[in-house]
């Protein structure tokens, strides 16, 4: 019989602090079962297997990082927008880089879960660069490029990357900068008057 108390998000919100503490690629369950404080073969009542568990922390950590963002770009348009939301996805990854690392990785066919999470997280990014008016492909592309600016910075940031001096918030303003130039020189050349 399960343990009284322990439910399958319980099991995903330790697995997730876990993770957050020795890395997504040393999570085991044995180290999980731990922190719930039950046998291994305990824990097997709740979950179906470690890749199981990778999954749902994955979805936990796309739902906060949604979250965080849409809280910060709330209410702001253009540069303001870009620069609260590129803020919050770099505080949220720094501050829970286990569930950051496993949020990365794009949805598995067929599953329906994980896709839709994906998508209201696609979605958040696109109001948060509305102010643009950019549209279709050149939307996507633009979704693209502000990922992977802010996933390119914090991945080396949380791997010892940078080792010079200056400031690294000095550096995410001036890429966040640098978006905001792309995308309105992106913007200029889709729109109908950029023709004539």
């Amino acid at each position: 019989m399960p343990r009284v108390g322990l439910t399958p998000d319980r099991v995903v919100a330790e697995a997730a602090t876990v993770a957050d503490e020795v890395g997504l690629d040393r999570l085991t369950l044995a180290a999980v079962a731990q922190r719930c404080r039950v046998s291994l073969p305990g824990l097997y009542k709740h979950v179906d297997g470690l890749e199981a568990v990778k999954r749902d922390v994955a979805l936990l950590g796309i739902r906060e990082l949604t979250d965080s963002v849409t809280r910060a770009a709330v209410g702001l348009t253009g540069r303001d927008s870009l620069r609260a939301a590129s803020r919050a996805y770099r505080a949220y990854a720094l501050a829970h880089p286990g569930r950051y690392a496993a949020s990365v990785q794009a949805p598995a066919p067929g599953d329906e879960e994980y896709t839709m999470v994906s998508d209201q997280a696609v979605a958040v990014a696109a109001a948060a660069i509305s102010g643009y008016g950019l549209q279709g492909a050149d939307l996507i592309h633009a979704i693209r490029m502000w990922r992977t600016v802010c996933h390119g910075l914090v991945s080396l940031e949380t791997a010892g990357g940078f080792g010079l001096p200056e400031s690294l918030d000095v550096t995410f303003d001036h890429l966040i900068g640098a978006l905001d130039t792309a995308f309105r020189d992106l913007a200029s050349q889709s729109s109908p008057t950029a023709s004539r």
